[in-house]
């Protein structure tokens, strides 16, 4: 996992460390981290941020050895999650009864696998989830997460294709409120993400459900293309968070990062595997981990 992105940031802090260099030639070996971080997902504003940085650190001479290179980098990345709004939709459930999410994102990323992780996540926790079918748009949509909910021994609110998601999701509140429902998990279409009826049908879908979070799921592998997807849901419908799937098989790194930067959004949760339970709350420390050498002291 993000294994490229580290070897990219450990390959620059070796050579930057290994002997004195002039300020031209540490200049040069930074143009060469800029191309790199760019091919490893890292999005422009966040490489432009980074190494104008790290080259008025070398200006100012602030940076004298590896260790403090190490720290420079690790403070400047993580400053990048600083002020953005922590959201935990375990402890927000507890407050909201039905406590209602809408997923969005194109076809593809594991979004309706994702709502059934979360779904088997909540029910773990002692609450009850409800999961809604609201794409009847795609072949086959509501089949799959009917399927989860028969793997889970869990309850798919479904409708009929062709009808108006919008009223699927609303007659969900209503069953929900009446049954006792927790918590309701709505999947919604994902054609493309440029598709300006989808994007009507999205907002529709917000008005009626008046949905606690609003959550894009992406796929990692995707690279660039996630955080594309990751501006025009968020320009179009608002976002509150992100899920970033297939982390597991992601070696670049760069994708979570970007996404954060571009939009001030936590990422809050990483698929890490098919089962059921693959997935994790994403951590900052942690990542810094994963993409740095090591952890400063």
């Amino acid at each position: 996992m993000f294994s490229k992105l580290r070897k990219v940031f450990t390959g620059f802090i070796e050579k930057a460390s290994k002997k004195i260099f002039s300020k031209k030639e540490l200049f040069e070996l930074i143009d060469e981290l800029e191309l790199s971080l760019i091919e490893n997902d890292v999005a422009y504003e966040v490489v432009e941020e980074l190494t104008n940085k790290l080259r008025k650190a070398i200006e100012e001479k602030s940076v004298h050895n590896k260790k403090d290179l190490l720290l420079f980098l690790r403070n400047i990345i993580k400053s990048i999650f600083e002020g953005v709004e922590e959201i935990d939709i375990l402890s927000e459930a507890q407050m909201h009864k039905p406590y209602k999410i809408v997923f969005l994102g194109v076809n593809g990323v594991g979004k309706t696998t994702t709502i059934a992780k979360l779904a088997n996540m909540y029910r773990d926790y002692g609450f009850k989830p409800l999961m809604v079918a609201a794409d009847t748009f795609r072949a086959g949509a509501q089949e799959q997460l009917r399927i989860h909910g028969e793997r889970l021994g869990l309850p798919v609110f479904m409708g009929k294709y062709g009808a108006d998601p919008a009223a699927i999701v609303f007659d969900a509140v209503v069953f929900a409120e009446k049954r006792g429902y927790d918590v309701l998990l709505v999947d919604t279409a994902g054609r493309m993400h440029v598709d300006i009826d989808l994007v009507e049908e999205l907002k529709k879908i917000v008005r009626v459900s008046k949905p606690h979070r609003k959550i894009l799921v992406v796929d990692a592998l995707t690279g660039n293309d996630a955080v594309e997807q990751a501006r025009f849901f968020n320009d179009a419908i608002g976002l509150d968070g992100v899920i970033v799937t297939k982390a597991d098989a992601y070696e670049q790194g760069g994708v979570p990062l970007s996404i954060v930067y571009v939009l001030r959004k936590p990422i809050l949760f990483l698929g890490i595997g098919q089962d059921y339970k693959d997935i994790k709350p994403f951590n900052v420390e942690d990542f810094l981990d994963k993409i740095l050498p090591q952890k400063s002291r």
